[in-house]
């Protein structure tokens, strides 16, 4: 059975998918593929943000330890070194690396989405783990 609204009879579609996606990536701060990176962020170190040495190149090589490549687009490298750094240290951000992101093109309110989701996920774990009322 359909529904016919005889009030509204002639209004447009409220949006379509694409818009969908669009309305999503604004309400978050970040598009799927930076949330992506934010994500596979987690598994990085600090070690993995500094140029390594010819040493550890050489002595990488000679047993196969590999060495984590940056990303190819400096936008996306830009939030990778971030959310690294948020992830380690949480809202303990360096200065510089600030400037980089927002340099590259995203604003501080996106900073702070990304501290606040990495952080708060953070913490939701280790409340839950710590009173095992809640985890119940």
């Amino acid at each position: 059975m359909a529904y016919l609204d005889i009030d509204y009879m002639f209004a447009a579609p409220v949006r379509s998918r694409a818009a969908d996606a669009i309305v999503v990536a604004e309400a978050t701060g970040f598009s799927a593929i930076e949330w992506s990176v934010i994500a596979v962020s987690k598994r990085d170190s600090l070690s993995s943000l500094s140029e390594p040495s010819r040493t550890s190149r050489a002595i990488g090589s000679l047993f196969g330890f590999g060495t984590t490549s940056r990303l190819a687009d400096p936008r996306l490298e830009a939030l990778r070194r971030l959310a690294v750094h948020a992830w380690r240290r949480g809202y303990a951000l360096p200065q510089a690396e600030i400037d980089q992101f927002v340099e590259a093109g995203f604003t501080l309110s996106q900073a702070e989405t990304l501290v606040a989701s990495v952080t708060g996920d953070r913490v939701g774990l280790t409340q839950i783990y710590a009173n095992p009322r809640i985890a119940a």
